[in-house]
């Protein structure tokens, strides 16, 4: 028996990264998963992948900030699956970085846009669906990043992420009387490519693995299981919370 068995899931940001991982890990668990991403030809080897390994899965390849590619996921995972129970809201960007005061207008707009508004498209037309059927599981993808920790140059990746915290303790207690879980994930590193982007030198990312209590960064699979408890029976009280899986980033002065 699978954690999720009989579960329907829609993962965004899945061609890649914590996405993939987490799309992977669902179905494996038991869920029908509906995966979605800019990508095409990476969501298709990922639904062969899932299918290979006797999993269920469906792909719309879109752009998040679209709402009628939020309505697009939810009305596939309907037509495919028959229902949606879990919504894992984790497509994003890092945005323009560099000196605040140089940060052009259009990438303020488009770190929002893909971070945070994005995330509410989606989660909104997931849930209209979820309460059809008594309940489920939201999760979104924020970060440590200007909720205890303000680095410099990342002022449109932080406040976008971090808008993403208030969203979920908003839903969180709007639809927790209709059965509904709204949750955050706060990564702290994680090795991937938009990590590895970002601190593209060695010296980069020693830096930013001594920042951890455990002196690393995180897999892509170690925040997929933080993601699965968020979206499992397990976590049937959980709800409104902005859980660090930041390997004591947030607690450490050393």
């Amino acid at each position: 028996m699978g954690r999720l068995d009989g579960k329907v899931a829609i993962v965004t940001g899945a061609s890649a990264g914590i996405g993939r991982t987490t799309a992977k890990l669902f179905a494996a668990e038991g869920a029908k998963v509906v995966i979605g991403a800019r990508r095409p030809a990476e969501l298709d080897a990922l639904v062969a992948e899932i299918a290979a390994a006797g999993g269920a899965a469906a792909a719309l390849a879109g752009d998040v900030r679209s709402e009628d590619y939020a309505k697009g996921l939810v009305g596939l995972a309907v037509a495919q699956f028959g229902r949606l129970d879990i919504g894992f809201n984790n497509a994003g960007i890092a945005g323009e970085g560099g000196p605040s005061t140089d940060v052009s207008k259009a990438g303020w707009e488009d770190a929002i846009a893909v971070n945070l508004t994005g995330a509410f498209l989606g989660a909104k037309h997931q849930i209209a669906e979820m309460v059809r059927h008594g309940g489920g599981s939201v999760i979104f993808t924020s970060t440590f990043v200007g909720y205890t920790v303000g680095f410099p140059g990342m002022a449109a990746y932080a406040a976008s992420k971090s808008g993403l915290i208030g969203l979920t303790e908003a839903l969180a207690a709007e639809f927790g009387p209709s059965g509904v879980r709204v949750n955050a994930v706060l990564p702290g590193g994680v090795e991937t490519d938009m990590f590895r982007k970002i601190n593209n030198t060695r010296e980069k990312q020693e830096f930013i693995n001594g920042l951890h209590a455990l002196k690393r960064s995180a897999r892509p699979e170690e925040i997929a299981r933080a993601v699965l408890f968020l979206a499992s029976d397990d976590a049937s009280f959980t709800s409104g919370t902005a859980m660090l899986v930041d390997g004591g980033l947030s607690i450490t002065r050393s």
